[in-house]
């Protein structure tokens, strides 16, 4: 498997320092999609939560950035994400600039979440999808910018329309949505970019 390891499996002693390197390991990862790169176990995250997921919600997500979890998710993941990020929680998808899914496999409408402008499509969605393995080398054939030539992912746990979904999002490009699949530890960044051939 490839991977960019963190040096997060432990607590920190500094989350400050540890934020910036789960934000340059965001970075790698949205620059090349496909690639699965590691986080750890931080943080300590409510059951349901995975420690990935809650890294990069409270490394991207604040007080200016809206946050959708569904109207199912556990009151305590909510508590949680609203306390440590400070984020404003949001009932509709379309108001969202982040977006949670707990569950790979019971997925919202993507196409519900906000694509961006065309004089702003950087104010798009990020979605956030929880699944249980991802591995590189086999299954779905990804190709686009940061991906050199053709990079194959496996994803356990994600609904198979998923990627059906993703076709119809690079479609709308340069508007579109973002995403960032995430296991216990890991992370892999699709971006609106990404071409996926099935």
């Amino acid at each position: 498997m490839q991977g960019q390891a963190m040096d997060a499996a432990r607590e920190p002693r500094e989350p400050a320092l540890e934020n910036q390197r789960i934000f340059r390991a965001i970075l790698l990862t949205m620059s090349h999609p496909g690639t699965v790169t590691v986080l750890g176990n931080w943080p300590k995250p409510p059951k349901g939560l995975h420690p990935a997921a809650a890294a990069v919600c409270l490394t991207l997500v604040d007080m200016d950035t809206p946050l959708w979890i569904g109207s199912t998710d556990p009151l305590d993941i909510q508590t949680y994400l609203r306390f440590h990020c400070g984020c404003p929680i949001c009932s509709k998808p379309e108001s969202a600039a982040f977006g949670l899914v707990l569950d790979g496999q019971e997925l919202p409408d993507l196409g519900q979440f906000h694509p961006g402008d065309l004089e702003y499509p950087d104010r798009s969605a990020t979605l956030i999808i929880q699944v249980k393995a991802m591995n590189v080398g086999r299954g779905v054939p990804l190709s686009g910018p940061g991906i050199n030539g053709e990079t194959r992912l496996h994803v356990d746990g994600l609904n198979p329309d998923f990627w059906r979904s993703m076709q119809r999002n690079a479609r709308r490009f340069p508007l579109g949505i973002d995403v960032i699949l995430a296991t216990q530890t890991e992370i892999v960044s699709l971006p609106r970019t990404i071409q996926v051939g099935i």
